[in-house]
């Protein structure tokens, strides 16, 4: 096929008939890609790793896509090499790094490869597609896009959180109700195999070190999230406070008249969201932005249940904030929004106050970046740290924590990484190492930390690594700290 007919594949109503598509992995992107490109003609083989019936979700898939013709190879052998069918499109799921083997293959060979976003941009509706909100960073992203369709359903809009949360973006975009506006999460993965995309605003809300083994290294993904705002049509939203953000949107090439927001926790410039006191003010989209702001909600809105907002959080609702006011919310919406917001189990959750002590589980805090963010939530912390760290750097990230930490409990395979950092940077620290891998181990960690902390203080799991060296993921992680605490709460229960 040539390349001009690829080109002209860019809304659903084109000419898709016939064109031979290899799907790379039969998850849930790659069934929502190969049943998109079935309904329009194309010749699909599926390709993934593991057997039709590795699970039931797979088997189900694999049957449904039988029933429409789709060609399925199941086997390590079909994933370790380009096949030998001719191939117009490579479609692959966002977990398959450009090293694998039929993806290197399929470069080699000029094939096109697309990710299953790149796939949803091109099947939108010629006439009436809903507009894309954008985000992506190295954490705060499902937060802030749930945020963000808080506000816009506040609004009155019909719209829906999709990408790398919630809502496959192929069913989002192939949903026979439209939408009045989609808030896409996306992964660096997912940017990388992006080309065409043209948001109506976008975000990228901070960067550190992340997924530097996919990528091949820090500058690739860095460059792999800062392809978020290229083509945006409105706003660039980006993070004062991570000068890497900025300089992102200084180098991207975007539509005539877009403009770059910043957000900040501190007194907004014009052309800025930040805070002022109490207030979530708006310097950025109001006519008077030199001298006036638009009081668009407040901490108190933003607490919910919990007895505080960590500055995370706060720096969050600001990005969806302005995304939110990029696409014409008014202010009233924007605080009904927040207002509304719960985040996700797991995310800087309150589990309960024992002895003057909170104990708090943000077990999804899965790499140092986010590990920091939800230290410095608080004054004084018992730190319940450790698991698979993927050779992430924790240097920075005890450094940094160090004034604030009464004592830390260890657990999980790299523990010992975190321990020669706090000997390093927090040699007064104490430091308790649990052993024990089994996951009943985390009523110890529970007891440890709790003899560590005095009135007043968070224990807090913020692993800083990730779970699956002791735990299916990192909610079952924090459902055992949970569980933990509670049982400690009620003895004898």
């Amino acid at each position: 096929m040539s390349s001009d007919r690829l080109d002209g594949l860019t809304h659903r109503e084109a000419d898709w008939a016939g064109l031979r598509v290899l799907v790379a992995g039969l998850g849930v992107s790659g069934f929502a890609a190969a049943d998109a490109l079935l309904e329009r003609g194309a010749h699909v083989v599926v390709v993934d790793g593991s057997s039709a019936e590795s699970t039931p979700e797979m088997a189900e898939r694999a049957r449904i896509l039988e029933i429409l013709d789709a060609e399925l190879r199941f086997g390590s052998d079909h994933v370790s090499r380009m096949p030998s069918d001719p191939l117009d499109l490579v479609v692959t799921s966002p977990g398959w790094a450009p090293t694998q083997p039929l993806l290197a293959d399929a470069a080699e060979a000029g094939v096109p490869i697309w990710g299953e976003v790149e796939l949803a941009w091109r099947m939108r509706p010629l006439e009436g597609a809903a507009p894309w909100i954008t985000v992506t960073g190295t954490n705060g992203k499902t937060t802030t896009v749930q945020m963000l369709t808080a506000i816009l359903r506040a609004n009155g809009e019909r719209a829906i959180s999709a990408g790398n949360v919630g809502t496959p973006i192929l069913e989002a975009v192939m949903d026979p109700q439209p939408f009045d506006a989609i808030a896409v999460e996306l992964s660096s993965f997912q940017l990388h195999w992006s080309s065409s995309i043209r948001p109506q605003a976008s975000a990228v809300l901070n960067v550190a070190p992340d997924h530097v083994d996919w990528h091949g290294d820090y500058d690739a993904y860095v460059a792999a999230k800062g392809k978020v705002y290229e083509g945006t049509e409105i706003a660039c939203v980006y993070n004062v406070d991570d000068p890497q953000t900025e300089a992102l949107v200084e180098e991207a090439d975007v539509q005539e008249g877009c403009r770059a927001i910043g957000f900040t926790l501190g007194t907004p410039a014009p052309s800025m969201l930040g805070v002022v006191g109490e207030v979530l003010a708006d310097r950025a989209f109001v006519e008077q932005r030199r001298h006036a702001a638009a009081e668009l909600a407040t901490l108190e809105d933003l607490r919910g249940d919990a007895p505080d907002v960590a500055p995370h959080l706060v720096a969050n609702a600001l990005a969806a904030a302005a995304l939110a006011r990029a696409h014409g919310v008014e202010p009233a919406a924007v605080r009904a929004g927040l207002r509304d917001f719960r985040p996700e189990p797991h995310r800087i959750a309150h589990v309960a106050t024992l002895g003057e002590v909170r104990f708090v589980d943000d077990s999804k805090a899965t790499n140092p970046h986010a590990a920091a963010a939800s230290l410095a939530a608080y004054e004084h912390v018992v730190w319940v740290a450790g698991g698979l760290l993927k050779g992430a750097d924790v240097d920075d990230l005890v450094r940094s924590a160090a004034p604030r930490l009464r004592g830390v409990v260890l657990l999980g395979r790299d523990r010992a990484t975190i321990a020669e950092a706090l000997a390093r940077h927090a040699p007064d620290v104490p430091v308790v190492d649990v052993e024990d891998t089994e996951t009943g181990a985390m009523d110890r960690v529970v007891s440890e930390a709790a003899s560590l902390a005095q009135p007043g203080d968070v224990v807090l799991l913020a692993p800083a690594a990730a779970s699956m060296d002791m735990f299916v993921n990192y909610g079952t992680r924090g459902d055992a700290f949970a569980e933990a605490v509670l049982r400690r709460a009620a003895p004898g229960e």
